[in-house]
């Protein structure tokens, strides 16, 4: 395990910090289900290994009713039978908006169509905000070193 670097960026400005919760309030009260951003956070934040966020999205999982074997297999919930075609849709958006630099064309069609028959575009926009703070909340922690549990 390899030693903090420095705090958190934002807890060393205040005003981003409080900028980013609200904008995590924003999503969060939007109207989507919170297992399904609990999901979409925990895969994002395994993709880009950051600790505290995959513990934090565990805890996160758990209080929204995620099931414990959707928990332990969302790192590999293509080959499982424990999600919704819903659930699939915002995780495979997830993977596609979280790994942009990855393939020329970075979220296909048929991922994108697929998010969009199971949620309108307030939903969709609520996804995709929380793909993006948990992609901001990574990029912050992972350089940083921030340690799982030290919240």
């Amino acid at each position: 395990m390899s030693t903090e670097r420095m705090p958190n960026p934002a807890a060393l400005i205040p005003e981003a910090t409080e900028a980013l919760m609200a904008l995590n309030r924003a999503v969060t009260g939007a109207g989507v289900d919170g297992r399904l951003l609990a999901l979409s956070h925990l895969r994002a934040s395994q993709i880009n290994g950051c600790a505290p966020c995959v513990a934090g999205g565990v805890h996160q999982a758990q209080r929204h009713g995620v099931t414990a074997d959707q928990v332990h297999a969302v790192a590999a919930w293509r080959e499982t039978p424990w999600f919704s075609d819903e659930e699939r849709a915002a995780l495979a958006l997830t993977e596609a908006v979280t790994r942009l630099a990855d393939r020329p064309d970075p979220v296909p069609d048929h991922v994108w169509d697929m998010a969009a028959k199971h949620f309108d575009q307030k939903e969709l926009a609520a996804l995709l905000l929380n793909i993006a703070i948990t992609n901001a909340f990574n990029r912050l922690n992972v350089p940083t070193r921030q340690q799982a549990g030290q919240w």
